[in-house]
């Protein structure tokens, strides 16, 4: 037993020390990418591991750089690291970057590394626009509605066949400018016609139309072609219009009418008023004649045979209007 004890505690600082060495192997191999740099050695990428190092103390991902740096090798093109680097730190990225410079050159445009990267950093897609650049795209856009000048809507939907322009991908408009544009035309086009069946007729005066006004300056595509893929015909806007046109004058009408009837009302309630205070006056008058006759009579200024005659008067009076038929109501007495 003491003999086994002796044994282990011999090996004890060997396998220490291995221990340490492997740890410090598992951490040099972590920090160092050695299986990266074979790669790269062997893919005919000359760099040194204390690149690879400074990269590491730079925060830059290794693997982000040598790969795409690896494509690029294979395809021909000569590209410093130190662009790339400073391309993948400005938060850009490398890969389609390099994707697209290749793309590039095997379609035959001039594309520099110096574009290809501003125009990722943009925040746009570059290796889709170099594609776009040599197979064109084709945008649809919504139905467009235009109104003719007789009335009639038109709607229609066009098909504009792009392709992208390398030297305005940076600070040139997108699609959702071709488009606003195009429509811009077809309402125009549709607007500008005398009757809606002459834009059905030909309807590729729409797209000459918007070709001859040049939409896609100014824009990161440029336009080969204007195709209306559909047509129809939408509502009656002017009858529409002149209907609740229509509706509108009736109830103006209507509204001045009322106003007069309303008028018309106050004049009335105002004459019967009128009437109503002349006929109180009349009574009150009226009511004055028996005092009067007494008042003459006592003062000597009427004779009762003058009396009598006044009432043979009143009475004959009150009989003519009774055989007429008038009311006799209000007939004087005395």
């Amino acid at each position: 037993m003491r003999s086994d004890s002796i044994e282990v505690s011999s090996f004890l600082p060997l396998i220490v020390i291995v221990s340490i060495v492997i740890a410090i192997l598992a951490i040099f191999l972590t920090f160092v990418p050695i299986g990266l740099w074979v790669t790269a050695h062997f893919s005919g990428v000359k760099i040194s591991v204390a690149t690879l190092v400074g990269m590491r103390l730079r925060r830059v991902a290794p693997y982000r750089i040598i790969n795409p740096l690896i494509k690029a090798t294979k395809a021909g093109l000569n590209i410093e690291i130190n662009k790339l680097e400073a391309h993948y730190l400005a938060g850009g990225d490398v890969n389609m970057v390099i994707d697209a410079l290749i793309a590039a050159q095997r379609a035959n445009i001039d594309l520099e590394f110096e574009q290809a990267a501003a125009i990722d950093l943009a925040g746009r897609n570059v290796f889709e626009a170099v594609q776009v650049s040599v197979n064109p795209k084709v945008i649809e856009t919504p139905v467009i509605a235009g109104v003719a000048m007789d009335g009639i809507e038109i709607c229609a939907k066009a098909k504009v066949t792009v392709r992208a322009n390398i030297e305005r991908l940076v600070g040139g408009a997108g699609e959702e400018t071709i488009i606003a544009r195009v429509g811009e035309g077809i309402v125009t086009t549709v607007g500008s016609a005398q009757k809606h069946s002459i834009v059905l007729e030909n309807p590729d005066s729409i797209s000459q139309t918007i070709l001859r006004k040049g939409l896609d300056s100014g824009t990161a595509f440029e336009i080969l072609s204007i195709d209306i893929a559909d047509v129809d015909v939408g509502r009656n806007i002017g009858a529409k219009l002149q209907a609740e046109q229509a509706e509108a004058d009736k109830k103006i009408a209507q509204a001045k009418a009322e106003e007069r009837r309303s008028f018309a009302i106050a004049q009335e309630q105002e004459m019967i008023a009128e009437v109503q205070r002349m006929k109180a006056k009349v009574v009150e008058a009226e009511s004055q004649v028996p005092l009067a006759l007494a008042k003459a009579l006592s003062e000597g200024k009427m004779g009762v045979m003058d009396y009598y005659k006044m009432n043979n008067v009143i009475a004959d009076t009150n009989m003519r209007q009774s055989i007429a038929g008038q009311e006799g109501n209000n007939n004087l007495e005395i």
